[in-house]
């Protein structure tokens, strides 16, 4: 049950801090960056995936861990998993599209280890205080 907790914290911590990134960059950083490639229209269903399956890996290799070793593992764990799996999205579409700009590859993967991190920091605090 802990980890149904910690999952949906860390889905409303992480949705939140995602959706306000999201409306700030999306037409300041993406749409200048990338415009005629980025779809005209938003995919719920792709994204829900996403979301779906990045959480169940926030919960296993941060939150998990971090209930046990405490919130700096946590942090750390969450921060290398959030930079892992940006870097694996923005640095394949630097090696196959045609335009994708190397410093916005480099924000995108901080705003991911951040905002893991302090997702899974928060999911891991609640865990910890509900167990407790």
């Amino acid at each position: 049950m802990k980890w149904l907790i910690g999952y949906g914290v860390a889905a409303l911590a992480f949705g939140a801090l995602d959706a306000c990134w999201l409306s700030y960059a999306g037409s300041r950083i993406y749409r200048p960056a990338l415009g005629d490639l980025l779809a005209p229209q938003f995919r719920g269903g792709p994204a829900v995936l996403f979301y779906l399956v990045y959480l169940g890996g926030m919960t296993w290799f941060a939150i998990r861990p971090g209930v046990t070793e405490g919130l700096g593992s946590a942090a750390l764990n969450a921060a290398l998993l959030g930079g892992l799996c940006y870097a694996t999205y923005d640095l394949t579409n630097q090696a196959t599209l045609a335009r994708w700009p190397t410093w916005l590859s480099a924000i995108d993967i901080l705003w991911g280890s951040f905002a893991t991190a302090v997702a899974a920091v928060i999911a891991t605090s609640v865990v910890r205080r509900i167990a407790a």
